[in-house]
């Protein structure tokens, strides 16, 4: 039986346009997923790159507005830059406007900035490529190098006042469960969350390695989001560790995992190929640089050095990039390999009609 199939959006800013461009595709992606039969529409947080989703909560308020039934939330507010109060009253609120509709993902990523901030370079990692039932398992690739470029840092430092340090992420969840359920205490003294306290929200906890966010989302009975699509190397890792750690829950019986991948289709592999060609281009920007560059053009960009390739192998190399038949083929590896409940993807190309042909591509070859 064919999972479920979901959409995650970065609103990328295409080489050329602006942010206000961005957010209108993502709208007009989104009305056209509903019609399409995808489960739910997700958007990323990010912060000083060009893509425009740096408040999920204000957008998906604006995409559940331009829709009718969609599940519509968050992969994943970054709790290291916020707290649990703020996202349970911003979600609060967006349930009471659209009751049932509310997906409520948890990420901490900036917690792990500031952890990889302060820790050494790891040692250069020689685990060789593998292949598991046919899905491509790279070697790992030390985004904690990224997190220790001091001008990143120093971006990422003013997401939160002065001298503020986020609480722990396994603290916060329980607060964010806390506040929903309406047990949530300030030393002795009562305190109700309004909205959100008794919405009908469940958090679910994204995560890309066997560490912190999978151990918890498993021990507290939430579904797990595993970022294939960004740490390809430690996704399958980090569903063991969930599945390890679960226990039933009165939200989950049983384990529920969701498993993202990169995709590009068309109607024909090679123009498939040509449209994600400059999908290396942007990884790169984002991985030698100081942030992802607006999309490229694949008309423009010239061919990668070998040195530049080496850098985003393993994230070209886990793409899945072809006709609808292809993209489906490695989709369904991906689901079986990972035991995965549903799926959700991300498509950037640079021309806004390239992406929606590319969901609409996969969306009818998945119904089959």
């Amino acid at each position: 039986m064919t999972v479920p199939l979901s959409i995650l959006d970065l609103s990328p800013i295409p080489e050329g346009a602006d942010a206000a461009t961005a957010l209108r595709n993502t709208i007009d992606l989104a009305r056209h997923a509903e019609e399409w039969g995808y489960r739910r529409y997700w958007v990323a947080e990010h912060h000083f790159v060009a893509v425009a989703s740096s408040s999920p909560a204000v957008l998906i308020g604006q995409i559940a507005a331009a829709t009718e039934r969609i599940n519509v939330g968050a992969a994943a507010v970054q709790l290291g830059h916020t707290t649990a109060v703020a996202v349970v009253e911003s979600f609060g609120i967006l349930d009471a406007l659209y009751p049932g509709r509310i997906d409520l993902g948890l990420g901490r990523s900036g917690q792990r900035r500031r952890e990889a901030q302060t820790q050494p370079a790891p040692e250069p990692q020689t685990r060789p490529w593998r292949e598991v039932d046919g899905l491509v398992v790279p070697a790992p690739f030390d985004t904690g190098a990224l997190l220790r470029k001091p001008r990143l840092s120093a971006r990422m430092s003013v997401l939160q006042q002065p001298e503020a340090v986020a609480p722990d992420f396994a603290d916060q969840v329980d607060d964010v469960l806390a506040m929903l359920a309406g047990s949530y205490r300030i030393g002795d003294v009562d305190a109700h969350v309004v909205p959100g306290e008794g919405a009908d929200l469940t958090p679910w906890i994204f995560g890309s390695s066997p560490g912190q966010s999978a151990k918890v989302a498993g021990a507290l009975g939430l579904p797990f989001v595993a970022s294939y699509h960004i740490t390809p190397s430690t996704a399958l890792d980090a569903i063991d560790a969930y599945r390890a750690a679960f226990t039933p829950s009165a939200r989950l019986a049983e384990p529920y995992v969701v498993v993202s991948a990169d995709v590009v289709a068309a109607d024909d592999t090679d123009t498939a190929r040509e449209l994600a060609s400059s999908y290396g281009h942007w990884v790169y920007s984002i991985r030698a640089g100081d942030g992802a560059v607006p999309y490229p053009d694949p008309r423009r960009c010239e061919p990668l050095t070998a040195e530049q390739q080496q850098l985003v192998h393993d994230r070209t190399e886990t793409q899945f990039v072809g006709d609808p038949d292809e993209v489906a083929a490695r989709l369904e590896t991906l689901q079986k390999v990972t035991g995965a409940d549903e799926l959700v993807i991300t498509s950037v190309t640079h021309r806004h009609a390239d992406r929606l042909r590319s969901h609409e591509l996969i969306a009818g070859r998945w119904r089959r």
